[in-house]
């Protein structure tokens, strides 16, 4: 079987490594996005192309045919008032599914969503227990139900919630993080911060292969977190990013000093002002986030990278970068 993979949102963080791998593995792939992909490498699979255009996707995705998708394209802020600002998210994936009925030829199918169908902290007691507390996060809900109840979907598929994922090609919020250790400007909050799942993108892009390629109909139609096991404190993670570094771990401040900075944040966003910090950050700084990554490690086993693997590899990156 000739296999070609079709991935909405290419040009992005985790859009970006997935193009790669691909090409890496002389896969033919196609990228549709409206943003330029990241590496210039990148052009000659890439077209631009907005999924709430019904007509020019569902064309594209039948003049491609691909035997397998990868749905990553989203508007991902925080920053949306109403459903209608993330229209992207809902009407795209209703565009996506009809295109991929129309052309028949879709074997799997990956749809990615959002740990932020829960608000930080909360622990759902299954795959249909939503709470959020954003209209992203809403967004994201109302894309999972339809995934779901969309009875006549042409392929099989999976929805897929990527959890804090880094690496090389990330932005915000990540990589200030690093930057921030990088230029020695890093501090960590006192008696260390809230324990998080993250995920290196290398092994996020490995564990969405293994599922987008899995012969087990019994994974079908579920839905896994992606990330890293085992969590992990900001903290002691920014002391190993030291280490690497050749530095001492970070200068500890009290909780107050970050309170006083959030307040800040939340004025200045008030008279439009941004700020590194506010309240919203400081309570994912504060509270812990702990995704259930147990059924996608026994589906598909463990990823290749460790940790600190990953933190050098990104260093490196970084390094390069810069140069």
């Amino acid at each position: 079987m000739h296999i070609k993979i079709l991935v909405t949102g290419g040009s992005g963080f985790i859009g970006t490594n997935i193009i790669q791998f691909y090409l890496d593995k002389n896969i033919e792939i196609l990228s549709l996005d409206i943003c330029k992909p990241r590496k210039k490498s990148h052009e000659s699979c890439f077209k631009r192309l907005d999924i709430c255009d019904k007509n020019k996707l569902a064309r594209c995705i039948c003049e491609f045919s691909p035997t397998h998708v990868i749905h990553l394209a989203a508007r991902t802020d925080l920053d949306g008032t109403k459903l209608s600002d993330y229209s992207a998210n809902i009407v795209g994936v209703k565009n996506l599914i009809e295109g991929i009925n129309q052309s028949g030829k879709v074997i799997k199918s990956l749809f990615a969503s959002s740990m932020l169908v829960c608000e930080v902290g909360y622990q759902p007691v299954d795959y249909n227990d939503y709470k959020t507390s954003t209209v992203y996060g809403e967004s994201k809900v109302l894309t999972e139900k339809i995934i779901k109840e969309y009875s006549s979907i042409r392929s099989e598929w999976n929805i897929i919630r990527p959890t804090s994922i880094w690496g090389p090609w990330f932005r915000v919020p990540y990589r200030n993080f690093f930057d921030l250790l990088i230029s020695r400007r890093y501090i960590n909050l006192k008696k260390n911060g809230a324990i998080k799942t993250f995920g290196y993108i290398g092994n996020s892009v490995y564990q969405i292969d293994r599922l987008l390629f899995s012969e087990n109909p019994l994974l079908n139609h579920k839905t896994f977190y992606i990330g890293d096991n085992p969590p992990v404190s900001i903290s002691k993670w920014a002391n190993e990013i030291l280490s690497v570094l050749g530095r001492k771990p970070a200068a500890e401040v009290p909780f107050y000093f970050f309170k006083v900075l959030a307040l800040l944040g939340d004025f200045g966003g008030k008279i439009g002002v941004k700020f590194p910090m506010n309240s919203f950050r400081l309570n994912n700084m504060t509270t812990n986030n702990i995704q259930k990554l147990d059924d996608l490690y026994l589906a598909i086993g463990k990823p290749p990278y460790s940790r600190m693997d990953g933190t050098i590899q990104t260093l490196n990156w970084i390094k390069r970068q810069h140069n």
